[in-house]
């Protein structure tokens, strides 16, 4: 079993959450991880992404090749363009469909998701409306992504439910229920998609 993930998007968007409940599941079913992350620029708004491979064998590289990538998880719909470099033939894009304009060149919307809906193999999600609706915060969006992704991620449901349990149990119950209802929300959205 080997799962090479690309998490991509905004700065202040919970990439780096997605990656920690990740990490905290793959390391809970006994799973070698590595994981390499770019977040320099997150605080004003810049691309944030983070490497992840999960395997159940050892791991000697934190970096994906392009072309290598089985999963591009984005919360954002521009940044699941930029790494599609790295998909695999066969891979899937996850993306939210609301888009973050942080920059005064973003590209046509349209153009951007017509070439996300081309794709083979992708789950577009209104993650922004299903977090609002499910999870009564739109802020828990990224927990709907991992969710989304999670059909295609060879690591068992419960082990990422109880990934958000360690990362949020010190906010309290009620923080981690509304990140639970996000991802359960998201995982039933892929498991219906098209």
């Amino acid at each position: 079993m080997k799962t090479d993930i690309i998490l991509a998007g905004v700065g202040g968007q919970g990439i780096l959450s997605i990656a920690a409940a990740l990490g905290s599941a793959a390391l809970t079913n006994n799973l070698y991880m590595k994981q390499a992350e770019t977040h320099g620029m997150s605080q004003r708004g810049g691309d944030v992404q983070s490497f992840m491979r999960i395997s159940d064998r050892p791991i000697y590289s934190d970096l994906i090749a392009k072309g290598r990538a089985d999963i591009i998880l984005s919360v954002e719909p521009m940044e699941a363009l930029r790494y599609l470099p790295y998909l695999r033939e066969g891979g899937f894009v996850v993306t939210n469909s609301t888009p973050f304009i942080n920059i005064p060149n973003y590209p046509e919307v349209e153009k951007v998701m017509s070439t996300l809906k081309s794709l083979p193999h992708q789950v577009i999600i209104d993650a922004d409306t299903i977090a609002k609706e499910s999870a009564g915060n739109v802020r828990a969006s990224n927990f709907v992504m991992l969710g989304a992704a999670s059909p295609f991620i060879e690591i068992p449901f419960e082990y990422l439910e109880e990934g958000i349990r360690a990362i949020f149990s010190r906010k309290g119950a009620e923080i981690v229920e509304m990140n639970l209802k996000a991802l359960r929300a998201g995982r039933e959205f892929a498991q219906n998609y098209k």
